[in-house]
């Protein structure tokens, strides 16, 4: 769930960056307005869209990638770089324990939103009933007394009796190309969508840029049926009462005057400018791109579940054609039948079965999977997750104080060496089937010696079984000139 938010936020943040810079100063005011009512909604539904053509799949991971360790010449100086969690672990699994207090305190935020929807509701009903009113056709027109106020919602028009009546008469048109173009609907929306994303700042720049555009619509339009000087001097004597409410369009916005008088001495655009809104396009293609190659957890999961249930099988069958060939050639060797034990416990996953005794000791079970991963010394009695960050940060400080510095002097090197070191805590906690791969002999070398110095450690566990787990360090050596 929160990795969708984050898509969506990410997602508005780039629609609206689009419009501000490619968009919000050309006078194509209808498509503007349908560009930033479709473009909050795309933000919600492209998360969800995953086309097959476009993911890629990345494969699960069977070894452990511990953090990369820092070391340089100086002594004792030891960079703990942050921990990455990849492999079959999922990326969210750090936010879950956030989620239930997201939820409270989204709880709360719509609560109090709603509130403050209703309160500014309550607001017009009170004006409504306050005021005089005249309906005529399709308009409902409320005269409020002793007041400069100017605004609609929906399709009544509140009006001040102290405008003078060459300003009620601009207002009036005004407001009533709002009433006939169904701004308030547009706002609304964007007051259901702060409601529930309460959290998202970017529904109320979204709700600022309608609340323009319908403006200079209204002003567009208006200007078109009367005197164009008489217009500009009425927005220009603009010192009124404004309604502060968000979903209502006023009249005397004083923050929007300067706005819209630039706007309606704009030229209109020139048609050839519409080509802009093509920008949609690779924008939302570099969306799909994102989203298709970004697994949902779930679905990631019931699908990987499946695809284990097939691959399983398969390999089930082909473990018994293996038997059945060996049988048919002879007597099966010791090996060739601790092999199969192997193959066939990692497959069935039950590796404490009586069939499966005398060969734990091969078994490497992927850490994803794993019940108890491998404890280092003083890292008991905690959490998988504390379990692993322990053990990360254990190894990297054990490593750091161990490792010859020296070396990079009598070696006469400089600058970062990079050693990739590969290792198994095997069923009894020992450090074994230690692999090193870097530029020169001698710095593998010396980092399979740090690493065969580890501490015995208490072993990971499967079914109640003492198991082996691979891991991979990556060890940085920085020479300081």
């Amino acid at each position: 769930m929160i990795h969708y938010i984050l898509q969506i936020i990410a997602f508005q943040l780039l629609f609206l960056v689009t419009y501000d810079l490619f968009l919000k100063k050309e006078t194509f005011f209808n498509w503007n307005r349908a560009y930033l009512l479709i473009t909050p909604i795309l933000s919600f539904l492209l998360p969800l869209i995953r086309l097959d053509f476009i993911r890629q799949n990345i494969p699960t991971a069977y070894t452990i990638q511990l953090p990369e360790v820092l070391i340089t010449d100086s002594p004792m100086q030891v960079h703990l770089l942050p921990e990455v969690v990849i492999g079959s672990e999922s990326h969210l699994s750090s936010y879950i324990s956030l989620i239930p207090v997201f939820g409270y305190l989204w709880y709360l935020g719509v609560v109090a939103s709603l509130f403050l929807f209703l309160y500014k509701v309550f607001k017009i009903l009170n004006l409504r009933r306050s005021g005089t009113k005249v309906n005529t056709k399709n308009i409902t027109l409320v005269s409020l007394p002793n007041t400069t106020t100017a605004f609609s919602f929906f399709n009544t028009i509140y009006i001040g009796t102290n405008l003078s009546e060459i300003k009620k008469t601009n207002v009036l048109l005004h407001e009533k190309i709002h009433v006939r173009e169904y701004h308030s609907i547009d706002l609304i929306f964007f007051e259901i969508l702060r409601i529930l994303f309460w959290f998202n700042p970017l529904i109320y720049i979204y709700q600022n840029r309608i609340a323009m555009l319908q403006e200079y619509i209204a002003d567009a339009k208006a200007i078109a049926e009367t005197s164009k000087k008489e217009y500009y001097q009425n927005l220009l004597s603009q010192v009124f009462e404004t309604e502060k409410i968000s979903f209502i369009n006023t009249f005397f916005n004083h923050s929007l005057i300067k706005n819209r008088l630039v706007m309606l001495q704009k030229s209109k655009s020139r048609k050839i400018f519409q080509l802009k809104y093509l920008l949609l396009l690779p924008v939302v293609c570099m969306m799909l791109v994102y989203t298709s190659c970004t697994e949902d957890a779930n679905a990631q999961s019931i699908e990987n579940s499946e695809n284990i249930d097939t691959s399983r099988s398969l390999l089930i069958q082909k473990i018994e054609a293996v038997k059945q060939q060996i049988a048919v050639q002879g007597n099966v060797s010791p090996e060739e039948e601790k092999a199969l034990k192997v193959l066939s416990a990692l497959v069935n996953g039950d590796v404490s079965n009586e069939q499966y005794q005398g060969i734990t000791g091969a078994l490497e079970i992927p850490f994803g999977v794993i019940e108890k991963v491998p404890v280092y010394p003083g890292c008991e009695n905690l959490t998988k997750v504390e379990a692993k960050r322990c053990f990360s940060k254990s190894v990297s400080q054990f490593i750091g104080s161990e490792f010859n510095t020296e070396i990079g002097k009598e070696l006469k090197l400089s600058g970062r060496q990079k050693i990739l070191v590969k290792f198994k805590i095997d069923n009894l906690g020992n450090t074994t089937d230690v692999h090193a791969r870097g530029p020169l002999l001698a710095l593998e070398n010396e980092a399979i010696r740090v690493i065969n110095q580890l501490p015995k450690m208490t072993p990971g566990v499967q079914d109640g079984v003492n198991v082996g787990v691979m891991y991979s360090l990556p060890i940085v050596f920085e020479i300081k000139e």
